[in-house]
């Protein structure tokens, strides 16, 4: 997952800060040097760490933190704003015109995601309530059209295509005009890309630019290529002048380093980071939000956001009364399952909780869960509704059904148990978190994420 080595780094970093009473010049020296090397190993600019360190340093020393009753939690403030600043500062959002439709023109070299990143963005705007139109203008790669016709069916999102002419101009304009017939408040234009940034490319998107005047120039930029991407971004800024960046493959970088640069650089802003293979793994970039995930403090807005646009709210009132009846079984933890599913993977949900990070030895293999599923699906619904009867010759059915051992039968039905005792607990008790907590067995958790 992205920024992972500069998470891990700075956690522990501002780990120590917190503990401290007291902070020497010489201990924030040393803090300094730590940051600094933790950004430059994540990839970040070296000028922009250079930058970064000295306004950190600056602000340390000159709001008298050495002097402060709370030295080590002010620098980890200090360091936090720095890091939403160098992220951006605020969350920059899309210029809807009042007369639409809007036009969004995708830019970037091959390769970078564009024509997925089309079909997510309309996804995701259509959550707003606008009506998006796709529109193939890459001409040149083999397939690009069918691609974009085939994330246009999938998402039920109408896609315009003219295969008969090369003129991306011609067709841009006639989907303007289609989408004002069809009432399309937005259009969305993928257009070609090439290996690398020749002239060719940039004049026909600057030609593109000036026939149809899109209200939003997005530059898409894969992570994974580091500082390639903030210098790719910078020259796309300089040549044809862009209003906002999409990263892709963050899930895969990780390192973050682009994403810690590619503000600074070009002063622009990440609008959107595309999060996931899935259509709906796109999600607008808050940068508070992504700096607080970045030093361990959580992102439980995101969470939130997440499950209202993809919990089944019918099944969550379902769930709630059979928490009320304590009855809550196989059959209601598939269905939870499934439903967190829809949520994205189980590692990135649990590194948006505060405090994750300090639970040392717990990890998440999404891989598991599918172990989990087809360890229920195996059993009968008399199994599922009553755990109890499952002895040792049904344990062996539901092990060879599912792919899997009896072992790993007996540690899925222990932390089964654990989750039974945690929602009995939730129900009945007021101090129900701190007796949780109390009674609470790590190597439970472990088996829970882990029974190989």
């Amino acid at each position: 997952m992205a920024f992972d080595g500069l998470s891990a780094r700075l956690q522990e970093i501002t780990r120590k800060l917190s503990g401290k009473a007291r902070i020497s010049e010489g201990d924030l020296k040393e803090v300094l040097r730590e940051v600094k090397l933790a950004l430059l190993e994540a990839d970040v600019n070296y000028k922009i760490v250079k930058d970064f360190v000295k306004v950190i340093e600056e602000k340390a020393i000159g709001q008298d933190v050495l002097k402060s009753l709370t030295p080590g939690q002010q620098v980890v403030k200090i360091v936090k704003d720095e890091l939403v600043s160098l992220l951006g500062g605020e969350e920059s959002k899309i210029n809807f015109t009042p007369n639409p439709p809007t036009v969004i023109m995708l830019v970037g070299l091959q390769g970078s995601g564009k024509t997925t990143t089309a079909g997510k963005l309309a996804n995701i705007i259509r959550k707003q309530g606008k009506k998006p139109l796709l529109v193939a203008c890459d001409v040149y790669r083999p397939a690009a059209i069918k691609q974009l016709q085939v994330v246009g069916k999938q998402l039920d999102i109408p896609v315009y295509v003219n295969e008969h002419i090369r003129d991306v101009k011609v067709i841009a304009k006639q989907a303007m005009s289609q989408a004002m017939s069809k009432l399309n408040d937005v259009v969305i234009i993928d257009t070609a890309g090439r290996l690398q940034i020749d002239e060719a490319l940039m004049q026909e998107l600057k030609d593109l630019k000036t026939n149809v005047k899109p209200h939003e120039i997005l530059l898409v930029v894969d992570s994974m290529t580091g500082q390639d991407a903030v210098n790719i971004a910078d020259t796309f800024n300089k040549e044809l002048g862009i209003d906002g960046i999409v990263l892709t493959k963050l899930d895969g970088d990780t390192r973050g380093g682009a994403a810690l640069s590619v503000k600074k650089v070009t002063g622009r802003p990440i609008k959107f980071a595309a999060t996931g293979e899935k259509l709906s793994d796109i999600e607008v970039f808050h940068p508070e939000r992504m700096a607080s995930r970045i030093l361990g403090m959580g992102d439980v807005l995101s969470i939130i956001e997440k499950a209202e646009e993809t919990l089944d709210l019918e099944e969550a009132a379902k769930l709630e009364k059979k928490l009320r009846k304590q009855s809550f079984d196989l059959d209601d933890y598939l269905t939870q399952l499934r439903q967190m599913k829809k949520m994205g993977s189980f590692s990135s949900i649990l590194k948006m909780l505060p405090g994750m990070n300090k639970l040392k030895g717990v990890e998440v293999d999404d891989k598991e869960f599918v172990k989990i599923e087809a360890i229920i699906c195996s059993m009968t619904m008399e199994e599922r509704k009553n755990p109890k009867v499952l002895n040792g010759s049904r344990r062996l059915r539901i092990a060879k059904g599912s792919g899997t051992t009896v072992e790993q039968i007996n540690k899925f039905m222990k932390s089964f148990e654990l989750t039974q005792k945690m929602m009995k607990e939730m129900t009945s008790n007021k101090g129900m978190m701190r007796k949780m907590m109390k009674n609470f067995n790590m190597d439970d958790l472990k088996d829970f994420s882990n029974f190989n």
